[in-house]
């Protein structure tokens, strides 16, 4: 993505930049896939790892954008680098709102193991699974400076959008037919509801990839599932 300087130490820099966003998009990754492991299994330990872990995403984040707004005051970039310095600036604050989500599951795991367990936590790892590879794609298609791959995560959002408006309405058929469950279905909702915004900052990365790469966010709005405003819960 980025271009040849008469400056090795300028190559070298823009080099670092990326690999501080695939280590933390790969910590972000990590945190995610181990909050919904803990879930699925009932894994307190590892929920509570991944609470304590998100600090490190805090901290890649915080180097990772004193780098990036150093290099824009003392590189004065322009056109195609100022782009993916900008983009890796942004994309920072997006892998930081995964970490947070992925944080905000694992919790609520913690709490949903001391109740028994309710029939529709079997459709979260579903829609988690879904989100998990459009977040891989979205990593690969970094590395790879590959927006077309980007573009076409973008239309898989609103597959996520449906798979969510769907888990509301069964957890909310499940609360009304047994009211014994209204605590921990609740705490699904919320599950569920960070999962798709995981999906969505994932989908705002793959914007700012396009935009590194062709130099303009794409045009067309992403598409949403039916209803996709069914219910706003964490937002």
């Amino acid at each position: 993505m980025t271009q040849k300087h008469t400056v090795k130490a300028y190559d070298d820099d823009l080099k670092r930049l990326g690999t501080m966003v695939v280590q933390m998009g790969g910590m972000a990754e990590s945190q995610f896939a181990a909050a919904i492991e803990a879930l699925v299994k009932r894994d307190s330990d590892k929920a509570s790892t991944v609470v304590q872990g998100d600090a490190k995403v805090d901290v890649l984040r915080n180097q990772l954008d004193e780098f990036a707004i150093d290099l824009l005051a003392l590189r004065q970039p322009m056109a195609l680098d100022l782009r993916v310095i900008v983009s890796a600036l942004r994309i920072s604050s997006e892998l930081e709102r995964i970490g947070d989500y992925a944080k905000n599951v694992a919790k609520r795991s913690l709490v949903l193991n001391q109740s028994p367990v309710v029939r529709p936590v079997s459709a979260v790892p579903r829609m988690a699974s879904l989100v998990q590879a459009m977040f891989k794609d979205t990593l690969d298609a970094y590395i790879s400076h590959d927006a077309a791959k980007a573009e076409a995560v973008l239309l898989r959002d609103e597959e996520v959008d449906d798979m969510y408006n769907s888990l509301f309405r069964e957890l909310l058929t499940y609360m009304m037919e047994d009211p014994r469950s209204i605590t921990a279905c609740t705490h699904l909702l919320f599950i569920a509801k960070n999962i798709e915004r995981i999906g969505d900052h994932t989908t705002n990365i793959a914007e700012l990839i396009v935009y590194a790469v062709r130099g303009q966010i794409p045009k067309d709005e992403r598409p949403k599932g039916e209803n996709a405003d069914i219910a706003v819960l964490d937002k």
